[in-house]
Order: structure tokens, then sequence, then C-alpha cells
């Protein structure tokens, strides 16, 4: 945060100082990092944001499951390579579970 201060000498010859501020002097608060965060809020009201945002719940419901009702708090195996073939026998169990719903009894 970066904050920005204007005089008592500044504030108090400034015509618009009633609709600025009731107190003697000014202060106004800046983020480092403003211009991205501005940058985030606007693309946050885009269609491609929409569709971005429902993929990645349908996944965060997915790793719900895992955890809930799979057993799948911990990683078992070691690395990249051991967590690669954990999860993808994850995803193959559920995708199975999923599919034996779907075959009619």
């Amino acid at each position: 945060m970066k904050s920005y201060f204007a005089g008592k000498d500044t504030c108090g010859a400034c015509p618009i100082k009633k609709a600025c501020t009731d107190a003697q002097f000014r202060t106004v608060t800046r983020h480092m990092d403003e211009e991205a965060r501005q940058a985030v809020r606007d693309l946050r009201d885009t269609a491609a944001y929409d569709e971005s945002r429902r993929r990645r719940k349908k996944v965060e419901m997915l790793f719900a499951h895992l955890k809930r009702h799979l057993g799948f708090k911990r990683l078992r195996l070691r690395g990249l390579k051991g967590a690669k073939e954990e999860f993808l026998l994850a995803a193959t169990a559920q995708n199975l579970k999923r599919l034996a719903k779907m075959v009619p009894c």
C-alpha cells in the first residue's frame, strides 16, 4: 500500500474541499498493484470469466467428492509423478462410478 497525503495548506485552499473530505487534509491510499487489480475487475464482467467460473466450480466439486467419499485426503505416493498417477487412478475410479450409474440394471 502507498499513501498520499495532502497537507493543510493544499487542502485548505482547495475550492472543492467540502465535497472531498470533512477532515483538515485528505489521505489517499493506493495499492501498489492497483493497475493489475483494475484489469481483473474489468475482466470480471465478461462471458469468458463466467465460463471459467462454471468450469472451476465443476472441478472443485469433483475434488470435494474425492476427499469426502473416496477417502482421498492425503497423497500416498511421493513426487509429481506419484501425485499424477494417484490422481489418474482416483479420476478413473470416479468415472467408473459415474458410468455404473448410467448403465441400466
